[in-house]
């Protein structure tokens, strides 16, 4: 393949805009969907991202697209890191046309205050990506001229190149606002966008309710008139046309210079099975981990411990986040399902759970406890649940909320890694473990993060370990190798014992 030819086929060549906004619940989640559904009936092919390290609103992203979402974290990720994931993002699964990239909280929030490392404005500059700003405008006309020119100064490498107005009341409310804002500072209001109540995504305590729950509680129908509500609201009030120039004024992207979405397979290598939980309660994956596995060498194979009576042949297991919480009473009533896991830990299988996936493998979970409150609309009776029992432990919801980025040693050789390894991830979490024994043992010491036990997390028995922290594969590399190698061995003991 010519060098020219080459160059056409990577994914820093085709358009590409970031949706940020003022602040967080400035609607730009919706906004970002109704767009994506927007273009994808016009038949493009919409690579989504999201800038940190959310779940929720990628498992939207991902319904609406038939892409997987990637997440994009300036704080976990170098440089090289963020565009190796934007290029794998955008070339996996056939190119795409557009790659929209959706901000989190306000445009310039990030890690520290006088830096934009872990910001949206960071990710808009390394990917040399203009920028949407949606405004909540309720309440305000002239003023949001002045927000607007505060945001395109703040910053003069960051790109502001268009603006949508959200909340808008009336006509004369959007002309005041728009006339305002194009003629103090220059940027063009491609979108209007007015107050309506079918443009809300049902909210509980980590955040928005998870797509594939969202499909489940509503029904299919009910849940797609949801999307094409908010799609139909998006074409009316936004200019598409005007949108897909801003996109396409993005300049040509550099190449990574290493990738780590290469195979490291050796075809000599047994190549393991890991089940992966997903269902209702457990559906926080970074698609990254998953193709990270295959790359390594493991067959991916997806259960649902809510609804499968029995586990698939797997040689190992990994449980992400989601809310076991409110799927307690399911997941205890499958008791087979819990017998299995249980069984396959005591054998020695690698198990890898992360927060709501080690709330499943404690032995239970209370909810609804007296004094430690409720979220949102989420409704939790007081009970308790039987759990799996692979770890000890009583897991109790509370009150407080625990969400930061977390970064830990690996204190002894384990499924994940070496011992002396070092990570960067994230937690957040409405959860707390009791009744842990003291002589329970851990493989992770935290220097920042709260963890099971004060800087303690990762409890393990035997080849299982649990831990509040959400690991990113391309941020802590050597995940995914690690999990697949111990898939193996447990594959080759068992094939000759």
């Amino acid at each position: 393949m010519s060098q020219k030819k080459q160059s056409e086929t990577r994914a820093g060549s085709i358009p590409r805009v970031l949706i940020s906004a003022d602040r967080s619940s400035s609607g730009k989640t919706t906004i970002s969907m109704g767009l994506m559904a927007a273009l994808v009936s016009r038949g493009y092919k919409v690579q989504p991202f999201k800038v940190a390290l959310d779940y929720i609103d990628p498992s939207y992203h991902t319904e609406i697209t038939g892409r997987f979402c990637r997440n994009l974290d300036g704080y976990l990720m170098d440089e090289n890191g963020i565009l190796d994931v934007y290029t794998h993002g955008c070339e996996a699964e056939d190119k795409a046309d557009i790659a929209i990239i959706e901000g989190v909280r306000g445009l310039y929030e990030g890690f520290e205050s006088l830096s934009d490392l872990g910001s949206t404005a960071q990710i808009a500059k390394i990917l040399n990506c203009p920028v949407i700003l949606v405004i909540n405008a309720r309440s305000i006309t002239r003023s949001s001229a002045a927000l607007v020119n505060g945001y395109k100064n703040f910053d003069l490498d960051v790109q502001i190149a268009g603006v949508i107005l959200n909340n808008i009341g009336s006509l004369r409310h959007a002309e005041k606002a728009k006339e305002a804002i194009e003629y103090y500072t220059g940027v063009p209001v491609i979108g209007i966008v007015p107050r309506d109540p079918s443009m809300q995504i049902s909210m509980r305590h980590l955040g928005l309710m998870p797509a594939l729950e969202g499909r489940r509680r509503l029904g299919n129908e009910g849940f797609e008139a949801r999307l094409r509500g908010i799609e139909e609201i998006i074409n009316k009030g936004i200019d598409i046309d005007r949108f897909l120039k801003i996109a396409s004024s993005a300049k040509p992207l550099k190449n990574p210079e290493s990738s780590v979405f290469s195979s490291t397979l050796d075809e000599r290598e047994c190549k393991p099975k890991i089940g992966v939980a997903l269902d209702e309660a457990f559906n926080f994956y970074y698609r990254d981990n998953i193709d990270l596995l295959k790359f390594a060498g493991a067959e991916i194979v997806y259960f649902s411990p809510v609804k499968d009576p029995a586990l698939p042949e797997v040689d190992g297991l990994y449980i992400g986040g989601g809310y076991p919480e409110l799927f307690a009473a399911e997941l205890e009533a499958n008791e087979s399902m819990r017998q299995d896991i249980k069984k396959a830990s005591a054998e020695g299988m690698p198990i890898y759970a992360e927060c709501g996936g080690l709330m499943y493998l404690t032995e239970k979970i209370s909810t609804g406890v007296p004094g430690k409150g409720t979220y949102h609309d989420t409704s939790m009776p007081e009970s308790t649940y039987s759990m799996v029992g692979a770890l000890p432990g009583h897991t109790i919801m509370g009150q407080t909320r625990v969400v930061s980025y977390n970064i830990g040693t690996l204190e002894r050789d384990s499924l994940i890694g070496k011992k002396g390894n070092s990570f960067k991830g994230h937690e957040f979490h409405h959860s707390e473990i009791k009744e842990i024994p003291e002589d329970a043992e851990f493989a992770i010491t935290l220097s920042r993060g709260t963890g099971i036990i004060g800087d303690r997390d990762g409890l393990i028995s035997g080849n299982t370990l649990g831990s509040y922290a959400h690991l990113h594969g391309v941020s802590y590399r050597e995940l995914a190798g690690s999990l697949v190698e111990a898939a193996r061995k447990f594959k080759e003991r068992r094939a000759f014992p």
